[in-house]
């Protein structure tokens, strides 16, 4: 951790000496004053960057409010990736510099003086462009801030033919990874529960990350969250957030880990009770309408990679086998690829979450992107592989970046034709 600290203090060290030589250069024509304000103004935001980053390890972060440790860590990410991009297009302007001297150097040619009237050089228009580039990430990224409770409704028709008659028209509602840790606007967060009621859903379900470590961080919203009522009940899971993981000290012995982990797990069991949600611990519910049956399995997490397998799909099936129609809620979607469709092909539905769309990427008619993908082939909206479909809600908060851009949060809709 150390390590990687002193690398990044390193990188933000490098991109501002080249930044502010960019700046002498592009403002040289510029009045004095202009140019002490110019630099006054990049020192001061940079040495105050460098300055809370040597800080970080010997402040106790959990001193701060969670809204500054949010918003300061966001700026600091926001801040080296516009000066990195800004630095590269220095570079290219560097590296056109580098071969032109070079050419010279063998051909003996001379520098050529510029044309008469010309209103701008090359390297200057390098130099303001990478500014811009860079300028335009950092207000990117600081617009995002105001995405982060801009609740979007996404309406999904699904038609099974194996689904009961009497389930034709039900509507459930799916929420997932609400990182409640992470809020700082109550009244922006009930707008998003408001807009989960005015849908009059007959169930909702919650797929995973209740929270970001700790049952505690529920306190000032459990009354809201309460709220959220159906007449076929709210049934919920939970995600790799809900252990508090990461949150346990790494010095600690493997036995240690694993008490802390059931004593959190038992914790956020009671919470979902107090919420007044039906938690499924690798088990299952049948809900029945007019004497037919369709069965609602639920496991804990289980994801590929470094991720926690505590999902027992076995557990969840009991009981269940004869029932024709299974709703699956399984917060990590790589679970779907992994073992659902190797090895449950009458789960007809799988409702996940987990991966935000990493709440950022580009979403239009027809194109849909994020660097999330690179990662997760399953990343947001409905996906299908013969009569299976798997459903990855885009997520109901935020946790890192306290914002959004291109990928919003999500309340989805499903209606059973």
């Amino acid at each position: 951790m150390r390590n990687a600290l002193w690398l990044f203090v390193i990188l933000l060290l490098i991109f501002d000496i080249y930044i502010f030589r960019v700046l002498k250069t592009v403002l040289a024509n510029k009045s004095r004053t202009i140019r002490m304000v110019w630099y006054s103004l990049h020192w001061l935001i940079s040495v105050t960057i460098l300055g809370g980053l040597f800080a970080f390890p010997i402040i106790p972060f959990e001193a701060f409010h969670p809204a500054f440790k949010s918003y300061y860590l966001a700026m600091v990410i926001g801040i080296f990736f516009a000066k990195f991009f800004a630095c590269l297009f220095f570079l290219l302007d560097d590296i056109r510099r580098a071969f032109v001297w070079i050419k010279r150097l063998f051909t003996g040619s001379k520098k050529n003086a510029p044309a008469s009237g010309e209103p701008i050089t090359r390297s200057a228009f390098l130099s303001w462009l990478g500014l811009g580039i860079g300028s335009s990430v950092l207000g990117t990224f600081v617009y995002g801030f105001t995405n982060k409770y801009n609740y979007q409704v996404r309406r999904q028709e699904l038609y099974f033919p194996n689904l009961p008659q009497s389930f034709r028209g039900l509507k459930l509602v799916q929420i997932s990874d609400i990182h409640v840790g992470s809020f700082h606007d109550k009244a922006a967060v009930a707008s998003g529960i408001e807009q989960i009621l005015s849908l009059q859903p007959d169930i909702i379900v919650f797929t995973g990350d209740l929270v970001n470590d700790h049952a505690h961080e529920m306190e000032n919203y459990l009354e809201l969250f309460k709220l959220l009522k159906a007449p076929m009940g709210v049934y919920s899971i939970l995600g790799n957030h809900d252990y508090g993981l990461y949150a346990i000290p790494s010095y600690l012995s493997e036995a240690q880990k694993q008490e802390r982990i059931a004593e959190n797990r038992e914790k956020l069991a009671d919470l979902h009770d107090a919420l007044g949600w039906k938690l499924l611990l690798n088990s299952n519910e049948v809900l029945e309408i007019n004497g037919e049956k369709i069965a609602l399995l639920g496991v804990e997490n289980w994801g590929k990679g470094n991720f926690p397998k505590f999902g027992k799909m076995d557990n969840a099936y009991k009981g269940i086998e004869e029932i024709g129609f299974k709703i699956l809620l399984s917060h990590d979607p790589s679970h779907w690829d992994e073992e659902i469709l190797k090895q449950y092909r009458d789960i007809d539905l799988t409702l996940s979450g987990h991966t935000h769309g990493m709440q950022f990427g580009v979403e239009t008619p027809g194109f849909k992107w994020s660097p999330v993908q690179y990662i997760y082939e399953r990343w947001a909206g409905l996906y299908e592989e013969g009569n299976q479909k798997l459903y990855v809600n885009r997520g109901f908060g935020f946790i890192g970046y306290p914002g959004r851009i291109g990928i919003l949060p999500e309340i989805t809709e499903i209606v059973f034709s």
